[in-house]
């Protein structure tokens, strides 16, 4: 697929193709948060134990994560409309298929195919819109949308979740299965045909090796309260002796799935493990909070998804105006601020108890993780991309998206660790400000590494780069 628009005025043909793309993305980032608010039912409904239900959001940004790198190669080599068109579909029947478990291992299993799924069609979405909208204001309009899309789709997903799972938590899964439908058939009838295919091999092992060596990872660190410490050491060193693994096979591959070199750029490294920080401790906060609210305090699904609209509505409103921010201030001070918006939405919410105040606690609380959350995603988009040879964009925006979704795993499960770690006795609001202190601990991590970031701020590339976001 060639580009096709050069100029501003678009068709009805190109509006309808970017309208699939962005449906998709928006239900791939619903399917992220969507969930959260139906886990207490699920849990209820499914008998389902705290540290077995983490795997129900693990299961998916573990599939998404770990594969993510592997679909964009895909699309590249067999066609990007081919492997979105299949990938959605793939997506639908996961998503019907998931409604109507009723085993929780079979319920994880769906979450997991669904990750997979959008693996592929998420970078092949973008790839769609990379190649068919000219280089210029053209692109970044279509990419302005394209994100906003999916930026509105993490937030609005808890919200949605929680009028859904007033009626029951299945529809949560249900619902994205008709629009899915329809963005296929659409699909097939808008996208444009006969894009020229690359060439090389698929890194299969590579993918394989990762993808295993996440899942050990995060499974080392669920089971650790309920396991001998020498069953956890021999986890742990088998997941460290996976990634030796990649990184050997990477070395020596004729096309590998990452090319280690582009590591050494420094502001991508602290990009990376900035969205590690930002996704990974607020999906771990997300669960807890979901289980305080709900399981605690006895807050309806509603009740509690309508405490995290303010967040919601932040980062959905915001998301496509960080860019003359970043080109007035620099990536780096906007990532610091960010960093500390998030530490303190954090530090506010160790006050948890029996007896929340809204106006004290919970509203503060959003509205800052909203602040870090609105300032960060982008700039650290930019930052990773910054500088970058356009060979290698992809590659180091499937970086940054696998660096959020495997970190959203391994904190998630650090943090359900904690949450269920003498779940059977002692007092369940210490459990909770526990929990909470594994995410702010991380926080003040990223706001270390984040600072060192400002030595590089006078670099160009961070500061005028365009910025091209990721939806999560």
């Amino acid at each position: 697929m060639t580009s096709s628009t050069q100029d501003e005025r678009w068709g009805a043909r190109l509006w309808g193709a970017l309208t699939v793309l962005c449906a998709v993305v928006f239900l791939d980032a619903l399917d992220v948060s969507m969930v959260g608010v139906a886990l207490p039912s699920i849990q209820a409904d499914l008998g389902m134990s705290t540290s077995s239900l983490q795997w129900v959001v693990s299961g998916y940004v573990l599939g998404y994560g770990g594969l993510l790198l592997l679909g964009g190669r895909t699309a590249d080599l067999l066609g990007r409309r081919r492997v979105f068109l299949t990938a959605l579909a793939v997506f639908a029947v996961a998503s019907l298929l998931g409604g109507l478990m009723n085993d929780g291992t079979l319920l994880i299993a769906a979450r997991f195919v669904k990750g997979v799924s959008a693996a592929f069609t998420a970078p092949a979405a973008l790839s769609i819109i990379t190649t068919t909208f000219a280089e210029g204001p053209a692109r970044n309009r279509a990419l302005s949308i394209f994100t906003a899309c999916g930026a509105s789709g993490f937030s609005l997903g808890l919200v949605l979740s929680g009028v859904l799972t007033e009626i029951g938590w299945r529809w949560t899964f249900l619902m994205p299965v008709p629009v899915a439908i329809i963005a296929l058939v659409a699909g097939t009838r808008l996208l444009q045909r006969g894009e020229e295919r690359g060439e090389g091999g698929q890194d299969l092992l590579g993918a394989a090796t990762i993808t295993a060596a996440m899942l050990l990872l995060v499974f080392a660190v669920v089971e650790a309260p309920k396991v001998s410490v020498a069953r956890t050491v021999v986890s742990l060193a088998g997941a460290a002796a996976l990634i030796g693994l990649f990184v050997w096979l990477e070395r020596r591959v004729r096309h590998p799935l990452v090319r280690l070199g582009i590591l050494r750029s420094a502001p991508l490294a602290r990009a990376n493990f900035g969205l590690v920080i930002l996704f990974g401790s607020y999906v771990g906060f997300q669960f807890v909070a979901m289980q305080y609210f709900q399981n605690l305090l006895g807050w309806s699904a509603l009740e509690t998804a309508l405490a995290f609209l303010p967040c919601g509505l932040l980062v959905a409103i915001s998301s496509t105006k960080m860019g003359g921010f970043a080109d007035r201030f620099g990536t780096a001070r906007l990532i610091v601020v960010g960093s500390v918006a998030l530490l303190a939405g954090y530090a506010v919410f160790l006050r948890v108890d029996l007896h929340p105040s809204l106006l004290t606690m919970v509203l503060p609380g959003m509205v800052l993780l909203g602040i870090a959350f609105a300032l960060s995603f982008p700039s650290l988009n930019i930052q990773a991309t910054a500088g970058v040879d356009d060979e290698e964009q992809g590659l180091a925006s499937g970086l940054l998206n696998t660096s959020g979704q495997v970190g959203g795993a391994v904190v998630l499960a650090i943090v359900t660790a904690v949450l269920t770690s003498g779940a059977d006795g002692g007092d369940p609001i210490a459990r909770f400000r526990a929990a909470i202190v594994v995410s702010a601990g991380f926080a003040l991590v990223g706001l270390a590494v984040a600072l060192t970031g400002l030595r590089f701020r006078r670099q160009p590339a961070e500061a005028r780069e365009e910025p091209v976001l990721e939806a999560v």
